[in-house]
């Protein structure tokens, strides 16, 4: 990047639109992956002849199976913003994860953003704010990747 000053313009700001359709579909596919994975521990199990471990998966309660899914939500967010500084559904919206400066943001940035996603309906917090308390505490934004680009 250029030596020049770079600021977060509201244009540049995804829209509370692209935010509430990141959700919805993040939520989704991490729906999907945790049926996926508890499917493919039964056939898994069942393939080997191990009843008891396939009996207990489909007889999760409602408490272990909300743990699970906290797990795999922690490790969807944090690995996939990490490594490529978007979700499945930011890509699919031509959104990032930014710093202040435009730049990729650290690992602990990205640490406390998937903490602070667990605050209790922290998700609604962008529909009164350009940035929802994820974005605060973290001290990132979630921008236009196109139109970073041209200012780049």
């Amino acid at each position: 990047m250029k030596n020049e000053e770079f600021t977060i313009t509201e244009e540049l700001q995804a829209t509370q639109f692209q935010r509430f359709f990141n959700l919805s579909i993040d939520l989704l596919f991490i729906y999907i992956l945790v049926l996926s994975l508890g499917t493919t521990i039964i056939m898994i199990a069942l393939s080997v002849n191990d009843f008891e471990l396939s009996s207990s998966v489909e007889n999760l309660s409602l408490v272990e199976i909300s743990f699970y899914t906290l797990i795999v939500a922690f490790l969807y967010y944090f690995i996939t913003e990490v490594y490529f500084s978007r979700t499945i559904a930011k890509l699919l919206t031509h959104t990032i994860v930014v710093n202040s400066n435009g730049t990729k943001p650290s690992k602990g940035s990205i640490f406390i953003r998937t903490c602070c996603r667990f605050i209790p309906f922290e998700a609604f917090t962008f529909f009164s704010a350009a940035r929802g308390l994820h974005d605060t505490f973290s001290k990132t934004y979630v921008v236009k990747k196109r139109k970073l680009n041209k200012r780049k």
